[in-house]
Parts: structure tokens; C-alpha cells; sequence
């Protein structure tokens, strides 16, 4: 069975030889290729590469397209520094001020310069992997760009400061979002992956009224285009759950410090759940036997349509041992 076949076999219940591995590498990966972390997040060839040989070295079922939060950013106009060797940096608020929003305006991403290298991404996937993996392409959520743009704090603040001024600046991170991946879907993205970490910083009622209605757009026009969504929100989503689940993904990431069986039960009957062993604890820092418990504990509280990844990105100088043991535990589950 192919990374695909296995992928799409999962997400519908249907039969696979394994549960499916779908860590998030980038970092790791970069270096696993002996790359710059610069040259893998401006030159789209690096990022291929070093996806498409840690999937064949690690087991893991599915090429991304992640690489860091600032591509939208960037191209909006927003200054973005570039360390030779680790992941960039937004070195001021492109939004600092209300009436600043004017200057955000909509960009086609294929006349861009980053959000293009994402795009020409997938089409080199596409071209030489798109038969036996599938691809994973990658958009800011509503919440996280708009943070992006305007500081963690500034958003928080102006939730209770400036409702409709937040509206207005989601509304604008939701259609470059839509126009984004839109251009990632016609280049072959099978899926669209949508982080949206600042949500976790939120409550619910807050995620409610604030996040989920430009997710829902988000995600309704997406896969009208004919992808599947992976909605992932770094952090302790607990209390978010039922709220998440009403978003429309496909497959939904759960951070380690959720309880993931309590995640499989709430949200595995209208869409699956992947997750959740701590990346740090266990993958970069832990022994055999930890990852093995680790990924067991996950393992043993999955149904048929759960995949396996730690929480969040896979970190570098994470022993290869380490990944490989992930790998070999899967393959004696389906």
C-alpha cells in the first residue's frame, strides 16, 4: 500500500497495513539534507528534497509544504529577516495602528514572491512523488495571520478593544488565505493544512464568535475546490474541542498536552483526529522506551480512522533512532 492509498484509506475508515505516520518535519528535515534552513524556506527545491527523503527514510506518509508562518506575511509587505540557519523572523508589525489596515491588500499568490515558492513546491510534489504520497499544502488560519501582522498581544487586546476592527482584519487574512490556497489546490494539493496556533490563547467563547466563522469560510471554500483540510492549532486546545469540531476539517492535529483520548472520542465521528505525543520530551529528548510508550499511548487510544504524529513539529537533532522507532511501532498496527 502507498503513503497515499494508506492516507485516504485512513481518513475513511477503510483498511490500511499501518496506522499512518504523518510527523511535521521542517527543521529536521533541512538538516537531515544538509541545507540552510534559509536556502529551505526561500528555494522550494530544498524543501522537496528534504520532505520527500526523510518520508522515504522515516516512514512518514504524507510530503508538506510547511516551512514557517510568514509566507502571507511577507508578501503583504511586511519586513521578514531570514537567519542563514534557522526560521525566520518578523522584525516589525506591519499593522500598527488601526488605520493601517488600509495598506493590506489581496495579492494573486502566483505574482508573489514567497507564497509563489510554496506554490512551485507543490508542483515539483506533484510532478515527481503525486502518485504515491500525498501532498500537504499550508496557509495561515485567520487568528495566526492576523497576529503576524499585528503582534500576539496587539490581537489579544484589541479582541476586547476593537471587535469590528478585528473582524475586518480576519476578513482580510481569510480571502489572501482562500486565494492562496486556492492557487496550492490547482498546483496539486491534495490537502491544505491550516495553522491557526493563536486560537489556543483564546477561549471559547472567544474562538466562537471570533475564529470559527472565518475557519468554516475558509475550510467551505477549500474544499469546495476539492482539498481535504488539516486544521492545526499548536497548544492546549482542551476546551476547544467541541468548537473545533464544528469547523469543517478533515483532520485535526492535537497538541501534547491534550488528553488524546478524550480528543478521539469527542471529534473522531465527524472527522479524524492525529496526534499527540510531546515532540521535545519524547521524540527530540526521550529513549527507545519512551517513544515507545509514548506512541503506544496514542496507539491504544485511536479508532480506525486516527493517525499518529507527535504534537507539533517533529525538532531537529531528533535521533534518527528515535524516528525510526516511531516508524517500526506503526507498522504493527492497522
Amino acid at each position: 500500500m502507498t503513503p497515499r492509498e494508506r492516507v485516504f484509506n485512513r481518513l475513511q475508515s477503510k483498511p490500511v497495513d499501518r496506522i499512518p505516520n504523518l510527523n511535521i518535519i521542517m527543521l529536521f528535515a533541512a538538516d537531515f539534507i544538509g541545507a540552510a534552513y534559509k536556502s529551505y524556506v526561500t528555494d522550494y527545491r530544498y524543501l522537496v528534497e528534504g520532505n520527500i527523503k526523510c518520508c522515504e527514510e522515516f516512514g512518514i506518509d504524507m510530503v508538506s509544504a510547511i516551512s514557517d508562518p510568514f509566507r502571507e506575511t511577507n508578501d503583504f509587505g511586511a519586513n521578514v529577516f531570514f537567519p542563514e540557519n534557522d526560521v525566520p523572523i518578523c522584525t516589525d508589525y506591519f499593522i500598527k495602528s488601526y488605520k493601517d489596515i488600509e495598506k493590506l491588500l489581496i495579492k494573486n499568490p502566483l505574482k508573489t514572491k514567497r507564497m509563489l515558492d510554496r506554490v512551485k513546491a507543490i508542483e515539483l510534489y506533484k510532478n515527481s512523488v503525486g502518485n504515491d504520497y500525498p501532498i500537504l499544502g499550508w496557509v495561515e488560519g485567520p487568528i495566526s495571520e492576523a497576529a503576524n501582522l499585528r503582534g500576539v498581544n496587539n490581537i489579544m487586546l484589541d479582541l476586547n478593544d476593537n471587535p469590528d476592527f478585528v473582524k475586518e482584519l480576519f476578513e482580510i487574512c481569510t480571502e489572501q488565505a482562500i486565494e492562496f490556497g486556492i492557487a496550492q489546490i490547482k498546483a496539486g494539493a491534495d490537502f491544505i493544512g491550516v495553522g491557526d496556533a493563536a486560537a489556543s490563547l483564546i477561549g471559547p467563547d472567544c474562538y466562537n464568535n471570533f475564529v470559527l466563522p472565518y475557519e468554516q469560510k475558509l475550510f467551505k471554500v477549500l474544499k469546495r475546490e476539492g482539498a481535504k483540510i488539516k486544521l492545526h492549532i499548536c497548544g492546549n486546545t482542551s476546551s476547544l474541542l467541541n468548537f473545533m469540531l464544528l469547523s469543517g476539517a478533515d483532520i485535526i492535529d492535537i497538541d501534547w498536552m491534550v488528553d488524546f483520548k478524550k480528543a478521539v472520542k469527542i471529534l473522531s465521528n465527524k472527522c479524524s483526529v492525529c496526534g499527540n505525543f510531546d515532540p521535545v520530551r519524547i521524540a527530540l529528548n526521550g529513549t527507545l522506551d519512551d517513544v515507545e510508550k509514548a506512541v503506544m499511548k496514542c496507539v491504544n487510544a485511536s479508532n480506525k480512522n486516527t493517525f499518529i504524529a507527535a504534537g507539533c513539529e517533529i525538532p531537529r537533532n531528533t535521533p534518527y533512532i528515535n524516528m525510526l522507532k516511531i516508524n517500526n511501532i506503526l507498522k504493527n498496527f492497522c
